[in-house]
Protein backbone atom coordinates (compact mmCIF):
# COMPACT_ATOMS: atom_id res chain seq x y z
CA UNK A 1 0.00 0.00 0.00
CA UNK A 2 1.22 3.50 -0.59
CA UNK A 3 2.74 5.47 2.29
CA UNK A 4 1.21 8.81 3.43
CA UNK A 5 3.66 11.64 4.47
CA UNK A 6 2.39 12.99 8.02
CA UNK A 7 3.25 14.67 10.87
CA UNK A 8 3.84 13.13 14.34
CA UNK A 9 0.03 13.07 16.04
CA UNK A 10 -0.30 15.86 18.50
CA UNK A 11 -1.12 15.47 22.39
CA UNK A 12 -4.45 16.30 23.72
CA UNK A 13 -4.69 17.96 27.27
CA UNK A 14 -7.91 18.21 29.23
CA UNK A 15 -8.00 20.58 32.03
CA UNK A 16 -11.53 20.49 34.40
CA UNK A 17 -14.04 19.48 31.49
CA UNK A 18 -17.51 19.22 32.48
CA UNK A 19 -20.71 18.94 30.52
CA UNK A 20 -24.18 18.42 32.36
CA UNK A 21 -27.56 18.16 30.42
CA UNK A 22 -30.48 19.68 32.58
CA UNK A 23 -28.95 19.30 35.71
CA UNK A 24 -27.54 15.72 34.90
CA UNK A 25 -23.95 15.86 35.20
CA UNK A 26 -22.20 13.61 32.09
CA UNK A 27 -18.92 15.10 32.42
CA UNK A 28 -17.58 15.69 35.53
CA UNK A 29 -14.46 17.68 35.70
CA UNK A 30 -12.36 15.51 33.88
CA UNK A 31 -8.35 16.64 33.61
CA UNK A 32 -6.03 14.36 31.93
CA UNK A 33 -2.86 14.81 29.31
CA UNK A 34 -2.89 11.55 26.33
CA UNK A 35 0.82 11.68 24.69
CA UNK A 36 1.13 12.02 21.15
CA UNK A 37 0.79 8.75 19.34
CA UNK A 38 -1.24 6.89 22.17
CA UNK A 39 -3.69 4.48 21.25
CA UNK A 40 -6.54 5.52 24.52
CA UNK A 41 -9.38 3.46 24.51
CA UNK A 42 -12.27 5.27 26.75
CA UNK A 43 -14.42 2.78 28.47
CA UNK A 44 -17.25 2.19 31.00
CA UNK A 45 -21.26 1.27 31.12
CA UNK A 46 -23.77 3.36 29.21
CA UNK A 47 -24.41 6.79 30.40
CA UNK A 48 -20.53 7.18 32.24
CA UNK A 49 -19.84 10.10 29.82
CA UNK A 50 -17.16 8.59 27.34
CA UNK A 51 -18.83 9.52 24.24
CA UNK A 52 -19.65 12.98 25.50
CA UNK A 53 -15.77 13.26 26.94
CA UNK A 54 -14.61 12.51 23.33
CA UNK A 55 -17.19 15.07 21.24
CA UNK A 56 -15.58 17.78 23.26
CA UNK A 57 -12.58 17.11 22.07
CA UNK A 58 -13.24 18.20 18.57
CA UNK A 59 -16.36 20.53 19.76
CA UNK A 60 -19.59 18.35 18.54
CA UNK A 61 -20.15 18.94 22.23
CA UNK A 62 -19.20 22.02 23.73
CA UNK A 63 -18.11 22.12 27.79
CA UNK A 64 -19.80 24.18 30.41
CA UNK A 65 -16.01 24.67 32.03
CA UNK A 66 -12.62 23.64 31.27
CA UNK A 67 -10.15 23.81 28.65
CA UNK A 68 -8.50 21.40 25.76
CA UNK A 69 -5.50 21.38 24.16
CA UNK A 70 -4.46 19.73 20.91
CA UNK A 71 -0.59 20.14 20.64
CA UNK A 72 -0.62 22.38 23.22
CA UNK A 73 -2.96 24.60 21.54
CA UNK A 74 -6.14 25.22 22.79
CA UNK A 75 -9.49 24.61 21.12
CA UNK A 76 -11.94 25.68 23.12
CA UNK A 77 -11.46 29.27 21.19
CA UNK A 78 -11.46 29.94 17.36
CA UNK A 79 -13.93 28.13 14.58
CA UNK A 80 -14.86 25.04 15.49
CA UNK A 81 -15.49 23.74 11.81
CA UNK A 82 -11.79 24.35 10.93
CA UNK A 83 -10.70 22.00 14.27
CA UNK A 84 -13.17 19.20 12.73
CA UNK A 85 -11.21 19.32 9.46
CA UNK A 86 -7.97 18.87 11.10
CA UNK A 87 -9.31 15.65 13.63
CA UNK A 88 -10.36 12.41 12.05
CA UNK A 89 -13.83 11.27 13.85
CA UNK A 90 -15.03 7.66 12.98
CA UNK A 91 -18.86 6.80 14.55
CA UNK A 92 -20.57 3.49 14.64
CA UNK A 93 -23.24 4.43 12.16
CA UNK A 94 -20.83 5.73 9.72
CA UNK A 95 -22.60 8.69 7.87
CA UNK A 96 -22.17 8.45 4.47
CA UNK A 97 -24.22 10.51 2.38
CA UNK A 98 -26.42 8.33 0.63
CA UNK A 99 -26.10 10.47 -2.52
CA UNK A 100 -22.97 10.42 -3.12
CA UNK A 101 -20.25 7.82 -5.01
CA UNK A 102 -17.34 6.33 -2.22
CA UNK A 103 -14.85 8.83 -3.88
CA UNK A 104 -17.11 11.58 -3.36
CA UNK A 105 -17.74 10.45 0.35
CA UNK A 106 -13.73 10.36 0.83
CA UNK A 107 -13.28 13.90 -0.77
CA UNK A 108 -16.05 15.78 1.50
CA UNK A 109 -13.13 16.75 3.68
CA UNK A 110 -10.86 17.75 0.41
CA UNK A 111 -12.90 19.80 -1.29
CA UNK A 112 -13.89 21.78 1.76
CA UNK A 113 -10.60 22.95 2.19
CA UNK A 114 -10.50 24.05 -1.78
CA UNK A 115 -8.76 21.17 -2.84
CA UNK A 116 -8.77 19.89 -6.48
CA UNK A 117 -8.31 17.19 -8.42
CA UNK A 118 -8.51 14.53 -5.61
CA UNK A 119 -9.10 11.93 -7.42
CA UNK A 120 -5.13 10.75 -6.90
CA UNK A 121 -5.98 11.32 -3.20
CA UNK A 122 -8.78 9.34 -3.08
CA UNK A 123 -7.24 6.39 -5.13
CA UNK A 124 -4.73 6.37 -2.36
CA UNK A 125 -6.68 6.63 0.97
CA UNK A 126 -8.65 3.59 -0.70
CA UNK A 127 -5.96 1.52 -1.04
CA UNK A 128 -4.94 2.67 2.53
CA UNK A 129 -7.90 1.15 4.03
CA UNK A 130 -7.71 -2.08 1.39
CA UNK A 131 -10.96 -1.32 -1.04
CA UNK A 132 -10.18 -2.04 -4.34
CA UNK A 133 -10.14 1.51 -6.87
CA UNK A 134 -12.97 0.34 -8.57
CA UNK A 135 -15.06 0.96 -4.72
CA UNK A 136 -14.56 4.78 -5.75
CA UNK A 137 -17.72 4.53 -8.26
CA UNK A 138 -20.10 2.13 -6.01
CA UNK A 139 -23.32 3.98 -3.96
CA UNK A 140 -23.06 3.19 -0.21
CA UNK A 141 -25.92 1.37 -0.43
CA UNK A 142 -24.00 -1.08 -2.55
CA UNK A 143 -21.36 -1.55 0.32
CA UNK A 144 -21.08 -4.25 3.18
CA UNK A 145 -20.93 -2.85 6.84
CA UNK A 146 -17.49 -3.33 7.03
CA UNK A 147 -16.73 -1.67 3.56
CA UNK A 148 -18.97 1.25 4.96
CA UNK A 149 -17.10 1.50 7.92
CA UNK A 150 -13.35 1.37 6.06
CA UNK A 151 -15.06 4.00 3.47
CA UNK A 152 -15.46 6.39 6.64
CA UNK A 153 -12.05 5.55 8.10
CA UNK A 154 -10.37 6.89 4.54
CA UNK A 155 -13.00 9.96 5.00
CA UNK A 156 -11.60 10.55 8.31
CA UNK A 157 -8.09 10.19 7.31
CA UNK A 158 -8.60 12.39 3.78
CA UNK A 159 -7.03 15.65 5.57
CA UNK A 160 -3.72 13.48 6.62
CA UNK A 161 -4.86 14.50 10.42
CA UNK A 162 -2.62 13.74 13.46
CA UNK A 163 -5.27 13.18 15.86
CA UNK A 164 -8.27 10.24 15.31
CA UNK A 165 -11.28 9.91 17.39
CA UNK A 166 -13.34 6.92 17.29
CA UNK A 167 -16.59 6.90 18.86
CA UNK A 168 -17.83 3.12 19.18
CA UNK A 169 -16.67 2.58 15.40
CA UNK A 170 -17.21 -1.23 15.20
CA UNK A 171 -20.73 -1.39 17.40
CA UNK A 172 -22.68 -2.24 14.30
CA UNK A 173 -20.40 -4.78 12.85
CA UNK A 174 -20.54 -9.13 12.74
CA UNK A 175 -17.97 -10.34 15.18
CA UNK A 176 -15.56 -11.48 12.50
CA UNK A 177 -15.71 -8.23 10.59
CA UNK A 178 -15.22 -6.17 13.69
CA UNK A 179 -12.35 -8.57 14.77
CA UNK A 180 -10.63 -7.66 11.50
CA UNK A 181 -11.34 -4.09 10.79
CA UNK A 182 -9.76 -3.30 14.55
CA UNK A 183 -6.49 -4.83 13.58
CA UNK A 184 -6.73 -2.59 10.62
CA UNK A 185 -6.91 0.53 12.74
CA UNK A 186 -4.54 -0.73 15.10
CA UNK A 187 -2.11 -1.19 11.95
CA UNK A 188 -3.20 1.98 10.78
CA UNK A 189 -2.59 4.16 14.03
CA UNK A 190 1.10 2.51 14.30
CA UNK A 191 2.02 3.09 10.39
CA UNK A 192 0.49 6.98 10.36
CA UNK A 193 1.60 7.73 13.66
CA UNK A 194 -1.16 8.77 14.65
CA UNK A 195 -2.90 9.64 19.03
CA UNK A 196 -6.00 7.70 18.84
CA UNK A 197 -8.96 7.92 21.11
CA UNK A 198 -11.62 5.49 21.01
CA UNK A 199 -14.40 5.04 22.71
CA UNK A 200 -15.77 1.45 23.41
CA UNK A 201 -18.10 -0.45 25.58
CA UNK A 202 -16.32 -3.88 24.80
CA UNK A 203 -13.19 -3.84 27.61
CA UNK A 204 -11.86 -6.93 25.53
CA UNK A 205 -11.48 -4.89 22.24
CA UNK A 206 -10.07 -2.05 24.71
CA UNK A 207 -7.21 -4.52 26.21
CA UNK A 208 -6.64 -6.26 22.64
CA UNK A 209 -6.65 -2.66 20.61
CA UNK A 210 -4.92 0.39 23.24
CA UNK A 211 -2.17 0.65 25.09
CA UNK A 212 -4.09 2.99 27.48
CA UNK A 213 -7.11 2.32 28.64
CA UNK A 214 -9.79 5.23 30.74
CA UNK A 215 -12.35 3.49 32.19
CA UNK A 216 -15.45 6.02 32.88
CA UNK A 217 -18.14 5.89 35.36
CA UNK A 218 -20.35 8.56 36.53
CA UNK A 219 -18.51 11.27 34.79
CA UNK A 220 -15.39 10.83 35.85
CA UNK A 221 -12.36 8.82 35.22
CA UNK A 222 -12.10 6.23 37.81
CA UNK A 223 -9.02 4.16 36.18
CA UNK A 224 -6.15 5.23 34.15
CA UNK A 225 -4.37 2.32 33.30
CA UNK A 226 -2.34 0.02 31.14
CA UNK A 227 -4.15 -3.14 29.60
CA UNK A 228 -1.37 -5.84 31.83
CA UNK A 229 -2.33 -3.77 34.15
CA UNK A 230 -5.80 -4.36 34.54
CA UNK A 231 -5.42 -7.79 33.45
CA UNK A 232 -3.54 -8.36 36.59
CA UNK A 233 -6.32 -6.67 38.99
CA UNK A 234 -5.66 -3.32 39.26
CA UNK A 235 -7.47 -0.33 38.48
CA UNK A 236 -10.23 -0.59 41.25
CA UNK A 237 -13.92 -2.29 40.66
CA UNK A 238 -15.70 0.10 38.17
CA UNK A 239 -13.08 -1.48 35.91
CA UNK A 240 -12.52 -5.06 37.52
CA UNK A 241 -16.33 -5.16 36.52
CA UNK A 242 -15.61 -4.34 33.27
CA UNK A 243 -12.88 -6.69 32.58
CA UNK A 244 -14.96 -10.00 34.44
CA UNK A 245 -17.16 -10.44 31.53
CA UNK A 246 -14.75 -11.17 28.60
CA UNK A 247 -13.03 -13.01 31.80
CA UNK A 248 -16.65 -15.19 32.13
CA UNK A 249 -16.35 -15.48 28.60
CA UNK A 250 -13.12 -17.64 28.40
CA UNK A 251 -13.87 -19.77 31.39
CA UNK A 252 -16.84 -20.43 29.95
CA UNK A 253 -15.27 -21.25 26.51
CA UNK A 254 -12.45 -23.32 28.03
CA UNK A 255 -15.17 -25.35 29.75
CA UNK A 256 -16.74 -26.19 26.21
CA UNK A 257 -13.37 -26.82 24.96
CA UNK A 258 -13.18 -29.86 27.36
CA UNK A 259 -16.35 -31.36 26.86
CA UNK A 260 -16.52 -34.95 24.39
Amino acid sequence: MPALSHPAGPSVTLSGVAKSYTGVVAVAGVSLEIAGGSFVALVGSSGSGKSTLLKTINRLIEPDAGSIAIGGKDVTRGDRHRLRRRIGYVFQNVGLFPHLTVAENVAIGLKLRGDRGTAGRVEQLLALVDLAPAMAMRMPDELSGGQRQRVGVARALATEPGLMLMDEPFGALDPVTRDQLGTAIHALHDRLGLTTIMVTHDMAEALILADRVLVMAAGRIVADTTPQALLAGEGGDAAQALVAVPRAQMRRLAVLGKEP
